[in-house]
């Protein structure tokens, strides 16, 4: 099992990110953390083999924890999971030698790529003794990956957001939820909930019914694709 420490200060980010993880074969979260103190204590604690590393940290940068963590002589591997998108912190992250950079938001597929993309280095690298000039090239060409895709996704909906109310739907079977009930279980606000639950729809991942109470006043119930069929 590839063991995964996730940085990020926001436990709901961090929470979508460790279901995408948990969901991956091969691969375990053994802890998270939301601050740069906290990440370098868990990392030097669990010795994790990939760190998912945010630059917005409260207390310093990502990227001073990457670098405390290479003066450190940490083997553990990182990927910077950030919004940050300015070429110097593209720069010193390649300084640091992360092996891949996604920029919030993405799409769940990128990040699976980039886990398996990983996964598929790893393996390749043990069960090498010596190396020719082809197999380098392969193996950096398979840690660099290519350029992650933009999501797909309406301004305000972002990926992270849509994918934790589809889990919540996923959660709720053929009962499926309405607005109030998602809200609840995704700690949205009701009006965003129904937002994310119709964009749901929109793409075809969701069905809404209208379901008569006992006051006689419809109420929309939204139910994953995959636990109607």
């Amino acid at each position: 099992m590839i063991s995964v420490l996730i940085v990020d200060d926001d436990f709901m980010v961090a929470r979508v990110h460790a279901a995408f993880v948990g969901a991956l074969e091969g691969f375990e979260v053994v802890g998270t953390a939301a601050t740069g103190a906290e990440a370098l204590a868990q990392t030097a604690r669990l010795q994790p083999d990939l760190v998912l590393l945010d630059v917005y940290l409260p207390d310093m940068t990502g990227l001073d924890v990457l670098r405390r963590l290479r003066a450190d002589g940490s083997a553990a591997d990182v990927v910077v999971i950030s919004a940050a998108r300015d070429v110097e912190s593209i720069r010193s992250a390649l300084h640091g030698g992360v092996l891949h950079y996604l920029v919030k938001p993405f799409d769940r597929r990128t990040f699976e790529d980039r886990l398996r993309q990983y996964a598929a280095l790893r393996g390749e690298l043990a069960e090498l003794d010596v190396a020719g000039q082809q197999d380098v090239d392969r193996m950096f060409v398979g840690a660099r990956g290519s350029a992650p895709a933009p999501a797909a996704t309406p301004k305000g909906i972002t990926p992270q957001t849509l994918e934790l109310v589809r889990e919540a739907l996923a959660a709720a079977a053929e009962q499926g939820l309405s607005a109030s009930e998602c809200s609840e279980r995704t700690g949205l606000a009701r009006v965003s909930a129904r937002r994310y639950l119709e964009q749901l729809v929109a793409q075809d991942q969701a069905d809404v019914r209208q379901r008569y109470g006992t006051a006689g006043r419809p109420e929309r119930r939204f139910t994953l694709r995959s636990a109607t069929r």
